[in-house]
């Protein structure tokens, strides 16, 4: 499981930093993609099969399913760790998140996020008056 908040910087060459935490369970490779609310997804790859699998099962006949499955795959790239433990982000999704020097890299269960720090800090400022609502919307899901 992927869990906390850390703060790192994107280098000249696009590459970042992943927690030592993380490394452990994502192993040499790993997948990023774009993510909701401008931000990146890290997937370890057996997470990211189980993720495919299910976006496969969407029916190509609704047109949501197939934007969001465009959306998801067309972002997505086969990444490595470095020995210093960094990861090249691709331009493209290093666009797509803003990302330029300082970023947040969150642990979110079964992924990670990569976040610029400016939209993670105005993200979470805007959320946290509705986190107390938001828990109890999820109550109906037996958290």
């Amino acid at each position: 499981m992927f869990m906390g908040e850390y703060q790192h910087t994107v280098d000249a060459k696009g590459r970042i930093i992943v927690p030592s935490k993380f490394r452990e369970q994502l192993g040499e490779a790993f997948v990023l993609t774009r993510g909701l609310d401008n931000c990146l997804f890290g997937y370890p790859m057996e997470e990211w099969r189980k993720m495919e699998e299910k976006l496969k099962a969407l029916p190509v006949t609704k047109r949501d399913a197939r934007a969001f499955t465009r959306f998801f795959f067309s972002g997505a790239t086969e990444v490595e760790l470095d020995k210093q433990g960094r990861v090249n982000v691709p331009p493209m999704l290093r666009s797509y998140a803003n990302l330029e020097k300082d970023c947040i890299v969150l642990g979110v269960s079964n992924r990670f996020e990569i976040w610029s720090q400016g939209a993670w800090e105005k993200y979470f400022t805007e959320s946290e008056d509705s986190f107390n609502d938001i828990a109890e919307e999820l109550i109906d899901f037996d958290i």
